[in-house]
């Protein structure tokens, strides 16, 4: 008759991952706070290449963590540790995260996994070592979203899928802005704007048509378009009126989704963390954050306005602490790693 054997402890706490479009962070926890060993991969995109192909992209990186933490090679029935805190860009709505959740589970990295939408890791990076999450994230890079939660889990969220969920703005968003005035200053169709020699210059080009062709034809890569956002706030600082007007509706946007947010979880009249981060917003641009500074504080007059520079990897990790119910100590430690 065969003799059971115990199993052994996952030799982490925390399998933190933050997955953005463009590039996949992992860390692996250790219960005081201790990182074991990180790994990178490509951007999550489940949308253009399926789930279980996205999640592929993950297991790179959470390969390089194992092997940068000196772990053997994942068994069954062996995960590399107790909670999978996962943060991921693409899970924009609770059912996305739900199947994701189940996707992610099923490679066994983790006794125990939950998935959140990547803000969720901005929003957790930048507020108080324990606790629990109390406050609003609003993230502006190559889109905008925007989450609030309070230690007891309740959560304020947008669907942030663009367009037709009521969203403007983000990086990609003022691009398209910007080129749209620009065109219309340059053929006649509207006002004069020094948007309108400004974009194409920025590629060495001399009229707009000869940017609008490259990009149609694919002469420039559509990927370059956010290389167009700092041309806008340059030229926005220089008072063109156009620009500067973009600069300001972005600025609206951001406090609407922040005092929205602050609104829904009953944060209005207290003081409360307001934490902006993605790379729109963490770039300091004057004008915008300026802006957003002075509208908050007539809308969301106790909101408590800050930046947040620290690696989101650090949010997700923090927020499998909190499921585990960690001590102080080890938020401390993991914060102390990543500066």
């Amino acid at each position: 008759m065969g003799v059971s054997r115990p199993v052994p402890p996952p030799p982490a706490a925390v399998l933190a991952v933050d997955a953005g479009n463009s590039k996949t962070d992992v860390a692996l926890i250790a219960a005081d706070g201790t990182v074991l060993g990180s790994g990178r991969a490509g951007g999550f995109q489940p949308p253009r290449v399926g789930v279980e192909a996205a999640v592929d992209v993950l297991e790179q990186a959470v390969a390089g963590a194992a092997e940068a933490a000196g772990l053997p090679r994942l068994a069954p029935g062996a995960p590399y540790a107790a909670q999978v805190a996962a943060c991921l860009a693409n899970a924009d709505l609770p059912v996305e995260e739900r199947r994701l959740a189940d996707a992610i589970g099923a490679r066994g990295w983790g006794t125990a996994t939950e998935v959140r939408n990547d803000t969720f890791a901005i929003l957790r990076a930048g507020l108080a070592a324990a606790g629990g999450p109390r406050g609003v994230a609003v993230v502006c890079g190559a889109g905008i979203n925007c989450v609030g939660m309070l230690p007891d889990g309740r959560t304020a969220r947008f669907p942030a899928l663009g367009q037709i969920s009521g969203d403007w703005g983000g990086g990609g968003g003022l691009a398209q802005e910007a080129m749209w005035w620009a065109a219309r200053a340059e053929d006649g169709r509207g006002g004069p704007t020094a948007l309108a020699a400004a974009l194409p210059g920025h590629f060495g080009l001399g009229s707009m048509y000869e940017l609008i062709e490259a990009m149609h034809l694919g002469t420039i890569s559509p990927g370059r378009v956010h290389e167009l956002v700092p041309v806008l706030f340059a030229v926005a600082a220089a008072g063109d009126p156009v620009a500067s007007a973009l600069v300001e509706r972005q600025a609206e946007e951001v406090v609407a989704l922040a005092s929205v947010a602050l609104e829904r979880l009953g944060l209005l009249a207290e003081e409360a963390p307001v934490l902006l981060g993605g790379g729109v917003l963490t770039a300091g641009h004057p004008q915008l954050n300026g802006r957003i500074g002075a509208l908050l504080a007539e809308r969301a007059p106790h909101a408590l306005l800050s930046v947040v520079s620290a690696p989101p990897v650090l949010g997700a990790g923090l927020l499998g602490l909190d499921a585990l119910g960690a001590g102080p100590e080890a938020y401390g430690k993991l914060r102390a790693h990543f500066g």
